[in-house]
């Protein structure tokens, strides 16, 4: 699963920023976990070789590194690896607790709770890193802002009541 991770990686920096080369690509990955991944040659390399083997993308030299390039081929299966998760992102099922029940926690609640921080802290360094000033992603603070708080009184109490607002309302 790592290398399948790495790979799609691989094509998605490819296709924003253009040619890669393997450390690099092993130093992004380790930026954006602020380093709790940091993926070696034994992982980096055969996921990029997979790629070219599947014409996802072409190998060149450049000096001592071997730069790698997307192709159409690799743009074509970029989309639709983009189209499937948006698809489960918008109405496929939400596997969560089926996990926190097989990762077999004492209190499934516990793996939720972790899964949500850890989700949260991945949200707020992509908006601390990533154009934080831009117009679209204003708004998409505020729309999280908006979500966390409906969350929050929802926890404050969670009877049901006729003048809140559900998720799929607001």
């Amino acid at each position: 699963m790592p290398g399948r991770v790495i790979g799609f990686y691989a094509l998605s920096v490819m296709a924003a920023e253009g040619p890669l080369y393997g450390y690099q690509l092993a130093e992004r990955i380790a930026a954006r976990t602020e380093g709790a991944w940091r993926p070696g040659a034994g992982a980096i390399y055969p996921a990029l070789e997979s790629l070219t083997r599947r014409g996802h993308a072409r190998a060149t030299r450049s000096g001592r590194r071997r730069v790698y390039r997307i192709t159409t081929q690799g743009r074509a299966f970029l989309r639709d690896v983009r189209r499937n998760i948006a698809w489960r992102a918008r109405g496929g099922p939400d596997l969560t607790l089926i996990w926190a029940e097989v990762a077999g926690p004492e209190d499934p609640a516990l793996f939720l709770l972790e899964s949500f921080r850890r989700r949260l802290q991945g949200v707020v360094g992509y908006f601390a890193t990533d154009r934080p000033g831009t117009a679209r992603h204003r708004a998409l603070r505020a729309q999280l802002r908006a979500d966390l708080e409906l969350a929050i009184d929802w926890l404050a109490d969670p009877a049901p009541s006729a003048g809140r607002r559900s998720r799929r309302s607001g």
